[in-house]
């Protein structure tokens, strides 16, 4: 969306379109929002990739020095191009550029949920800004739609991860504090276990809790989850789906890809709703989801994801985590779930385990009734 407004506004250049301080505005707004969102968005998609990391330097306070005088010299070519020097456009596309840059690149590891979101509402505030530009009703009001969306998703986003919009900003990247938590370091008390023990203690349950997570997402592997489950509920478990506000890339993600395989929603139980149950539930099944699931947000104080209010899957009797290694969630850091005796890791990638899951499940006769 950035990179669709800015070359549009700085087309108008040649037909001498400041005629009101209306324009004048709209032009150096849609321009300036354009140009953060879309370099913002680039690095924001290149750190999700993993094609890029954060520099060390980003988290010093050199990276403030820095932004401030990209935000100090894109308010000064903002206000000269206001004032009517149309030399000043390319000015202000640069130096924004930049300042997206400089603000997004330190950010990272937990954080980033909350920065798509951010930045899905500056691609339409800079949409609204070029609706007054060319005098278009129906960009003025889907822009103003998209940025409401966006912000009230970035508030949401923060509540769940019980921080502000302010220490995302500026108080650096999750991942890069990782580094000092006394939590980090190596696992000593692994247990895997082979699909076949997964499915004799699911045969077992009487309550079964899936915590689904961006994992999952990636394997696509929703509709193979669903049929794991209505064979469960034919053989008489009681299943329920535990969503955390911040799982996936935004808020509603894991409800849109739970609605897609047909999954009743009244089986969807929020956070605060679901965590009173785990200590009376006999089996969990994590699938892709890690640092929403990681006790050292109560545990740890020195934990960068302390204070974050997370799933209580530890308290269930039996946990099996589904995961293809054992790489760190956003926040860079190690899950102490891991570790613990209840706990039991299941590799592979999410579908083939959950196809193998229901050939066992078959084998065993659940669902077969």
């Amino acid at each position: 969306m950035g990179v669709a407004i800015f070359p549009i506004s700085n087309s108008l250049e040649k037909i001498d379109f400041f005629k009101s301080l209306i324009n004048e505005v709209s032009i150096s707004v849609s321009i300036f929002v354009g140009a953060i969102t879309f370099t913002g968005s680039i690095v924001a998609m290149a750190k999700l990739q993993g094609w890029l990391s954060t520099p060390g330097w980003t988290q010093s306070k050199v990276r403030h020095f820095v932004n401030i005088v990209f935000a100090v010299a894109s308010l000064i070519a903002f206000f000269d191009l206001i004032n009517g020097n149309t030399n000043s456009i390319w000015l202000l596309v640069i130096v924004s550029s930049l300042l997206g840059i400089g603000v997004t690149l330190p950010i990272g590891g937990a954080d980033m949920p909350v920065v798509i979101s951010l930045l899905n509402s500056y691609s339409g505030i800079a949409a609204a800004a070029a609706g007054f530009v060319v005098d278009s009703q129906l960009l003025i009001v889907a822009g103003a739609m998209v940025g409401a969306a966006g912000l009230i998703l970035t508030q949401v986003m923060c509540k769940g991860m019980n921080r502000s919009l302010v220490s995302v900003l500026f108080g650096g990247s999750l991942s890069a504090q990782s580094t000092t938590s006394s939590g980090s370091g190596e696992y000593t008390n692994i247990t895997s276990c082979s699909v076949e023990e997964c499915a004799l203690t699911l045969e077992a349950a009487n309550k079964v809790i899936i915590v689904p997570g961006y994992g999952l997402a990636v394997a696509q592997a929703q509709h193979t989850l669903r049929e794991v489950t209505k064979k469960l509920e034919q053989n008489g478990i009681e299943v329920v789906y535990a969503i955390h506000p911040v799982a996936g890339r935004m808020p509603g993600h894991m409800n849109v890809l739970l609605a897609e395989a047909d999954v009743p929603y009244e089986q969807l139980k929020e956070m605060d709703v679901v965590n009173p149950d785990f200590p009376a539930t006999d089996v969990v099944l994590v699938l892709g989801a890690n640092d929403v699931v990681n006790p050292q947000a109560k545990n740890d104080s020195s934990s960068p994801l302390y204070g974050m209010p997370v799933l209580d899957v530890q308290e269930a009797r039996t946990v099996f985590v589904i995961k293809r290694g054992m790489s760190a969630g956003y926040s860079g850091i190690k899950n102490d779930l891991f570790d613990l005796p209840n706990t039991s890791m299941v590799f592979g990638d999410a579908k083939k385990v959950l196809n193998d899951l229901i050939g066992e499940l078959k084998d065993l006769g659940v669902g077969e009734k």
